[in-house]
């Protein structure tokens, strides 16, 4: 059976804004919530970046969601911190908890003063990272000198089932990759002739057989102009490629960079419509190419309206 989760963006609220939104999202018939995990904003224009952590907490708390995080180890964070605070989570709500590892961006990891590594680097690190916090989850002692360094760790609160842990992956190539150590892939919407390519990719890497999550990007608003002006004012430092997001340094560097984005190539982007039945139609795409769970993430600030009409509209008749 197909899952909608609500995004939690904290890059664009602030976070007792997003817990009311994450309650009024249950309430609405959402079954999960997914969490970003940055420390800047994409543009100064988002102007929010709450710590997720703290706000997981209270979110699991406050609802009866299953919740997720996209985190980046390795640099900003230390593995064997978040082995601990995943683990802390998943022992106080069983079976409400899954996070999502990735490489990261610059924008956020560089703050730690250590250099930002090549990609190549920064996947070994990754998966140095998965390694070490399976460890950890599962009662080892841990000492590990790699491109991150773990001198006898112990974790010992446990949840009974550890987290799932799921690929971050942008890229076919990063999909493919993940697709050998991951319990489940998250990835990004995009043509469904291009996510095809990305589900071969998981597949082909080792993923056959196990869950696919897709963060989709949508602009729900009253009016068409209303939407694309809400997409354009939020979202438009995010529409580059993934080798300019995870590269460049600064909020203010991504946003100048927007600057030559034209509004009229936001629906390339973000799936733009005030029908409930044509996002019914796009998802429904999304869920014919076996992805199991859609995690939708409306990009503008009219989160209740988008809530209210899509619990009403649009989920009803996915579940069906």
């Amino acid at each position: 059976m197909i899952k909608i989760g609500y995004q939690a963006s904290h890059e664009q609220f602030k976070p007792s804004a997003l817990l009311k939104y994450a309650q009024r999202a249950e309430q609405a018939g959402f079954q999960s919530c997914n969490s970003s995990d940055h420390f800047h904003p994409w543009s100064h224009e988002q102007g929010e970046s709450g710590f997720a952590w703290s706000w997981l907490g209270a979110a699991l708390q406050a609802t009866n969601l299953t919740f997720s995080v996209v985190n980046a180890p390795g640099q900003r964070y230390h593995p064997a911190i978040i082995a601990q605070a995943a683990a802390t989570l998943a022992e106080m709500f069983p079976n409400r908890f899954d996070i999502a590892l990735g490489t990261g961006q610059n924008l956020n990891e560089h703050i730690t003063g250590t250099v930002w590594p090549v990609k190549r680097d920064r996947n070994t690190r990754l998966k140095e990272c998965v390694d070490i916090i399976r460890a950890l989850w599962a009662g080892e002692t841990v000492t590990h000198h790699g491109l991150v360094t773990v001198e006898d760790a112990t974790l010992f609160t446990r949840p009974a089932t550890p987290p799932n842990i799921l690929g971050a992956a942008i890229t076919p190539e990063t999909a493919e990759w993940v697709g050998g150590w991951a319990d489940a892939l998250l990835t990004t919407a995009r043509p469904p002739k291009e996510l095809k390519k990305m589900v071969d990719a998981f597949h082909r890497g080792g993923g056959e057989g196990k869950p696919m999550n897709l963060k989709v990007e949508v602009s729900f608003a009253d009016s068409e102009e209303e939407a694309v002006q809400g997409a354009y004012e939020q979202w438009r430092s995010n529409i580059f490629t993934s080798s300019v997001l995870t590269e460049l340094r600064t909020a203010k560097q991504l946003q100048e960079a927007a600057q030559v984005v034209k509004k009229d190539i936001m629906k390339e982007h973000v799936l733009i419509s005030t029908e409930p039945g044509q996002y019914q139609e796009w998802l429904q795409q999304y869920i014919d190419l076996g992805f199991t769970q859609l995690i939708l993430h409306n990009v503008n600030l009219q989160q209740e309206h988008f809530i209210d009409l899509f619990g009403e509209k649009v989920l009803p008749q996915l579940a069906r």
